[in-house]
């Protein structure tokens, strides 16, 4: 069976930058980026959403994600079977018409803000990892990222911060630190928690 590790943090902790150093030392694995299961805002709300009114769908909630479709991909993967990964338009909050068709490898890291809130999907996480990053640098990280790949304005991310991103890291994120069996300060830039996991990794995919 396949093995999962999980890697949470808030949004801009660095958890991609994590991804992205095991990426470079060890290239045998499938990723699956959580925010391709978010739902669209229209469905949850019932109207269409803009960087307008950003605000009314909350993006860092649970129920945000598609739960069920994220347990039954992760169990298929684990099983050695091929999904059909969905994907996201952050541009206008809403789910593509499009899918990505990922085959399973003996390593899959999955990647996202709730990887641990919701306890079936825990459950099938072999390797827990939560990236602890001081909440001004997650801000900058947040900010920088919105407005050069997602097209919003410094009031816009201002307002989601303050209004639901803030709140929710520390109703919901941060809480699951205590599932974690890995606690990463400042993510990416940790060396030696960086090869402490790529030899745990690497372990895997010798076994």
């Amino acid at each position: 069976m396949n093995k999962i590790i999980g890697i949470t943090g808030g949004s801009g902790s660095g958890k991609t930058t994590i991804v992205n150093k095991i990426s470079e030392l060890v290239s045998d694995f499938t990723f699956i980026p959580q925010d391709n299961y978010y739902k669209s805002a229209k469905d949850l709300l019932g109207e269409e959403v803009d960087n307008n009114n950003i605000t009314k769908f909350n993006f860092d909630h649970p129920d945000a994600f598609d739960n069920k479709l994220m347990e039954e991909h992760l169990k298929k993967l684990k099983n050695n079977e091929t999904i059909l990964m969905p994907q996201y338009d952050f541009v206008h909050h809403r789910r593509k018409d499009t899918y990505t068709t990922v085959k399973p490898k003996k390593l899959i890291i999955f990647e996202g803000i709730l990887v641990l809130n919701n306890k079936a999907i825990r459950n099938l996480i072999d390797l827990k990892i939560f990236v602890d990053t001081p909440d001004d640098i997650r801000f900058i990280r947040r900010l920088r990222r919105d407005i050069e790949q997602r097209g919003r304005t410094v009031e816009s991310v201002i307002e989601q911060y303050l209004s639901t991103v803030r709140p929710g890291y520390y109703e919901f994120i941060e809480p699951t630190k205590r599932y974690a069996d890995i606690i990463i300060p400042e993510g990416g830039y940790n060396a030696q928690a960086i090869n402490v996991l790529v030899a745990f990794i690497n372990n895997i995919l010798q076994s």
